[in-house]
């Protein structure tokens, strides 16, 4: 494991809350003899220091509390990681920080404290304090921490739960966090179901993820996390990982810079409205006929929409938009007769026949005869043929099963009274004309209102 302290980051002077990325190409050696008051060299050397949890701290040096005047002596300046050698006559660590234009604040760290006295050969550590955020198991908020990088602000934060995760902030197609990844080695990156090494973790974010050429959408998520536990969550990036470093050649990445992708849509779901049916009045109509279709039922739709949320492919939550009927349903609409049927006038007596006086008694026949044709008068020609078209389709055995019956949909009690017998419709055509004419002339051409009327008959 690497020394937790192993670091380069801000360059001595840097004020709090300033850029962190160090200029690593960029050396400063004082000339021997200066005259300044602090001849100094820098050094790329890096440096951790071991870990208190709960925050990142520094082993406190042993110092003493008597100050050395103004004897010249040599340190050693880490201003969060960046290493300098300094010639100074300061007699504190304050006075070195005055001297090298160090400012700290309440939420930096520094090793040996402000107030103690500079010896020579002395380690003087700086570490400044950052806002990060952190999720820890689910949960979101920030920590300030002294840590140099990602690697060892986890470590640091490992005991508060066991998912631990720092957040980088989006702006747009960018990503940021306050600390880099890795100062001193290699990150994972893992981004569409795929594991890559990016062999300098501490270019930052934006840099890594292009050159491992994974964009970034507006609404995709990028945290940080240790790498064994990412690899723990998922087999194939731990071989994928493996392979990578091997490829690359370089150690295991101690920290995974992972990328989720986020998609919030809106879903629609649809279900049927079933129609009703209704029933109107026709008073035109007679009450005895079957209802008719006068509109035909249509389902309405009742739609559903919710704004679901799918991170890398799985649904994380829906919200719901908008719950109603999107499309009305048509009802069904019968129509039902009220008029009713007139009775049929009574068939008048037929007039006693005289018996024959050579007859010993008289029988009765099953059905009375028919009658004689009726005069119609000025009716047309062929008035009867007409008639019993559109009554019955000129079909003298139609029997529909509604009650009436033969050419002139005779109902059986007027049959009957017209001296019938049996059904309408199993007499033969002429009888049923014949009959049919007799109504006529007892009681109009009323009998068949509709016919009739469509036949100018009445």
């Amino acid at each position: 494991m690497k020394n937790p302290f192993h670091r380069t980051a801000h360059a001595a002077g840097a004020p709090q809350g300033a850029d962190t990325t160090p200029d690593l190409d960029h050396t400063d050696t004082a000339a021997a003899g200066s005259t300044s008051p602090a001849a100094t060299t820098t050094a790329h050397r890096r440096r951790r220091w071991p870990l208190v949890a709960g925050s990142t701290a520094v082993v406190l040096l042993a110092t003493g509390a008597v100050a050395y005047g103004n004897a010249r002596k040599t340190v050693e300046l880490d201003v969060d990681g960046q290493i300098t050698t300094v010639t100074t006559f300061a007699g504190s660590v304050e006075g070195l920080l005055e001297e090298q234009g160090v400012a700290v604040g309440d939420r930096d760290q520094v090793v040996p404290d402000a107030d103690a006295a500079l010896r020579g050969g002395s380690d003087v550590v700086v570490r400044y304090g950052r806002e990060v955020p952190v999720q820890v198991d689910g949960s979101q908020t920030s920590v300030w921490l002294t840590a140099l990088d990602a690697d060892e602000a986890l470590t640091t934060l490992a005991s508060r739960g066991s998912d631990v995760r720092l957040v980088a902030s989006r702006s747009g197609e960018r990503a940021s966090l306050p600390i880099r990844l890795d100062v001193d080695g290699p990150v994972s990156v893992v981004a569409d179901g795929e594991t890559q090494v990016a062999p300098d973790g501490s270019v930052g974010i934006d840099a890594i993820l292009e050159q491992q050429g994974v964009e970034l959408g507006e609404l995709d998520r990028v945290h940080v996390a240790k790498a064994d536990e990412t690899a723990a969550t998922d087999e194939t990036a731990a071989t994928d990982e493996k392979t990578a470093s091997d490829e690359a050649g370089t150690d295991a990445p101690d920290v995974s810079l992972v990328v989720q992708r986020v998609k919030v849509e809106e879903v629609p779901t649809t279900a049927p409205v079933p129609f009703e049916t209704v029933t109107e009045e026709d008073p035109n109509r007679f009450e005895d006929l079957d209802q008719v279709v006068k509109q035909e039922g249509v389902e309405g739709v009742h739609t559903t929409v919710h704004r679901v949320t799918t991170v890398d492919g799985v649904e994380e939550s829906r919200e719901l938009v908008s719950d109603g009927v999107t499309t009305p349903p048509v009802s069904k609409i019968l129509v039902q007769g009220t008029k009713e049927r007139p009775e049929p006038e009574p068939e008048p007596e037929p007039a006693a026949q005289p018996s024959s006086s050579g007859s010993s008694g008289s029988s009765s026949a099953s059905s009375a005869p028919a009658p004689a044709p009726a005069d119609l008068g000025s009716a047309p020609a062929g008035v009867w043929a007409q008639l019993a078209q559109c009554e019955s389709g000129g079909n003298p055995a139609t029997n529909t099963g509604n009650g009436y019956y033969g050419l002139y949909q005779f109902s059986l009690p007027t049959w009957r009274a017209m001296g019938g017998s049996g059904l309408p419709s199993e007499a033969s055509a002429a009888e049923q004309t014949q009959r049919a004419q007799a109504l006529q002339a007892q009681s109009g051409w009323g009998q068949w209102p509709a016919c009739a009327r469509k036949l100018g008959l009445l």
